[in-house]
């Protein structure tokens, strides 16, 4: 009786460990496959002008304080004690009008690019997910994040340029080297 049931678990094991062996895994660089797509670099043609016209704003708010910072630095030997402290607390409101402003403006520069990635983030997941099944890969890891202690690269398959070639991505050859 010991002698069948260690037979069956060898018998098991055997098949589990074929089974592995049988499965198919993936590596992908998602970044570097994002970062070629057209789309990001549509993505981030928008997010600059945006933050170009987020910045403008700001240096509007500081050219005005600037402005009215000199002219009560020309004039204040010659203001009553009520008009420099109302100039004062002027400045001061200017100063936390920027401030805020600036603490808005980063969150709506976080919350515009969270916006624009996203359909482009889609995209990429979705030709991975087209290309690893094709592939019958049943598990595609992303090396971005170096979240893998240890891979072996001859066992693992990088679909980058299968999922580039899905996206319509034509990699351009390395220039060539100048004579010398």
């Amino acid at each position: 009786m010991k002698r069948l049931f260690r037979l069956a678990v060898m018998a098991v094991a055997v098949l589990c460990v074929g089974s592995v062996s049988a499965q198919k895994f993936a590596r992908i660089n998602m970044q570097e496959v994002i970062v070629a797509m057209p789309e990001f670099a549509e993505m981030q043609k928008n997010l600059e002008a945006f933050g170009k016209d987020l910045q403008e704003q700001m240096e509007q708010i500081q050219v005005e304080f600037n402005n009215r910072a000199e002219e009560f630095q020309k004039n204040q030997a010659t203001m009553a004690a009520s008009v420099k402290q109302m100039k004062q607390q002027e400045l001061q409101q200017i100063q936390q009008r920027y401030t805020e402003f600036e603490r808005i403006a980063n969150e709506d520069f976080q919350k515009k690019q969270a916006e624009l990635f996203e359909p482009v983030h889609k995209k990429a997941q979705e030709a991975v997910k087209k290309v690893a099944k094709a592939g019958g890969y049943i598990a595609v890891f992303d090396l971005t994040n170096q979240s893998l202690a240890y891979f072996d690269e001859a066992q693992m398959v990088d679909i980058a340029p299968a999922v580039k070639k899905e996206l319509g991505i034509v990699e351009q050859p390395a220039a060539a080297a100048p004579a010398k």
